[in-house]
């Protein structure tokens, strides 16, 4: 089919058929915005690598005020293994239980995640940096504190 016939033809197949919006479950919101907030993070650290003079530091074995140690490697993976984690706790956990969990990390990761902004010299890339990472976890502690619940069925 010539480009301009498969156009039309995509363009007219269902032009007047709404698109199926079905709900998307609290585990699935929630696991995306783990994803999300992974996602985010690691770019951060990855674009991170072009301020001036950032490889030369970790090439000097210093990452902020931190030697590079195998001790430092084991921390900072162990802190970052939470929320890939959470992925798929989000997920399987039983809903009583992930609700809990995903309150408790959120929180915790609030004030971890406002550290990064003390002492880096692209300020204004940390802020937002940050302020979206923020908002990501406060997307988190509301989505699980507001997780509906079913009432009990009388019998």
């Amino acid at each position: 089919m010539p480009n301009n016939e498969k156009r039309e033809f995509l363009m007219t197949a269902h032009p007047t058929a709404t698109l199926d919006d079905q709900p998307t479950s609290v585990r699935a919101t929630l696991a995306a915005a783990w994803t999300s907030f992974v996602f985010l993070y690691a770019y951060v650290d990855i674009l991170g690598f072009y301020a001036p003079g950032r490889v030369d530091d970790i090439l000097n074995g210093r990452v902020f005020t931190f030697d590079i140690t195998q001790t430092w490697a084991v921390s900072v993976l162990s802190i970052l293994a939470v929320p890939i984690v959470m992925i798929v706790a989000t997920a399987k956990l039983p809903p009583r239980v992930s609700r809990v969990v995903n309150l408790v990390v959120a929180a915790l990761y609030v004030p971890f995640t406002a550290f990064n902004v003390v002492g880096d010299i692209w300020k204004t890339y940390h802020v937002l940096a940050v302020a979206l990472e923020l908002a990501l976890l406060a997307f988190i502690v509301r989505t699980a504190w507001m997780w509906p619940r079913t009432r009990p069925s009388s019998r």
